[in-house]
């Protein structure tokens, strides 16, 4: 017990250092900033790909919903639905290739992050590092539509055979809870492949299991944290108008950011740990 209490209090001193060191603050403002950038072209390119899967809008909303504060969330679907409304282009068009592009950048802004907390340079060519961004995008927009696509059909055949049973009712309510099971573990799987893959270091997949749970944990007690003090007790849109919107989705970004890069710094602590151990 004492030798675990020492692990956690260094864990905690190392992690304020870092943070200070590393500017974590000032690293969070930036990011926010490209995730702002990548946010709507990641959900163009997912909602290009819609009409090939029988996946309403609403459903790859719904696990954004789940989480997001009340007006950024009514923000980021008049966006989508108006650019979507004014799109006329195909899947394979030339548009699409610029949109994976930007959306890239936010998984970009991610790498730069975890490099500077395992404390090394981006050796890898302009190529290859950008290359590896797209392709991470690409693994997340699967992803994102995998979470869709396995909740309704499984929604749909649990349906079916409990309504045989005369439980439909019972399973809604266990399906519900599940459903939050459902999205934390996808969540997970996300960012345990981040920060496996991301920073440019060797690293083992289980290496990255420690910052994946913080981030997972961080990422839905902050956002559920914030939506409750939005909808209760700060009104921003009755103090800034239409514009609290911005400031909301600007905040939650803000504050997902610094938890992704904390998540890192925490990995690079114990992967430092486990080698001066070895």
């Amino acid at each position: 017990m004492g030798k675990e209490a020492n692990v956690r209090s260094s864990l905690i001193r190392l992690l304020w250092h870092r943070i200070e060191e590393n500017d974590l603050p000032g690293l969070s403002a930036q990011l926010a900033y490209f995730f702002l950038l990548s946010l709507f072209p990641l959900l163009i390119v997912i909602f290009t790909l819609l009409p090939y899967f029988p996946i309403p809008h609403q459903d790859m909303l719904g696990m954004i919903k789940d989480f997001a504060p009340t007006e950024a969330m009514e923000l980021i679907e008049k966006n989508v639905n108006e650019i979507m409304s004014q799109r006329n282009g195909g899947l394979l068009s030339f548009g699409i290739i610029g949109t994976i592009w930007s959306a890239s950048n936010g998984i970009n802004a991610v790498v730069r992050a975890f490099n500077k907390a395992y404390n090394v340079k981006e050796s890898r060519s302009f190529i290859v590092s950008r290359g590896m961004s797209v392709l991470l995008t690409f693994g997340m927009i699967f992803v994102f539509i995998l979470a869709v696509v396995l909740p309704v059909f499984g929604r749909e055949i649990g349906l079916f055979l409990f309504t045989k049973l005369g439980y439909t009712t019972e399973f809604i309510k266990l399906w519900n809870t599940l459903s939050w099971l459902v999205s934390a573990i996808i969540l997970f799987l996300i960012f345990t492949g981040l920060y496996w893959v991301a920073p440019n270091v060797k690293l083992r997949c289980r290496s990255a299991f420690p910052g994946a749970a913080f981030a997972t944990l961080g990422w839905i007690i902050s956002s559920m944290g914030l939506s409750f003090y939005v909808g209760k007790i700060g009104n921003y849109s009755l103090t800034y108008g239409s514009i609290g919107a911005i400031i909301i989705l600007m905040i939650w970004l803000y504050i997902s950011a610094f938890i992704i890069i904390l998540g890192g710094e925490i990995n690079a602590f114990y992967t430092e740990k486990n080698r001066t151990n070895c």
